[in-house]
């Protein structure tokens, strides 16, 4: 599991380099056991979730990264 990262509990946010991306991944987030409004889509997950898990069977090279 993954979670963002915050500092003195204030999000923690930096720039990086385009280059510097080795590969994108699949976060599947963490849900509690309420339904979720109808209003969340899928551009507020980030925002509203706080721990993802790395689906680490979206492909291949993500299983052998993360494994």
């Amino acid at each position: 599991m993954v979670e963002p990262s915050s500092i003195d509990g204030h999000a923690h946010f930096t720039v990086i380099h385009v280059d510097t991306i080795f590969h994108s991944t699949h976060l599947i987030p963490v849900y509690g056991t309420d339904m979720l409004p109808l209003e969340i889509k899928s551009h507020h997950v980030l925002n509203i979730f706080t721990l993802f898990h790395v689906n680490k069977y979206a492909n291949h090279h993500i299983f052998e990264i993360v494994a």
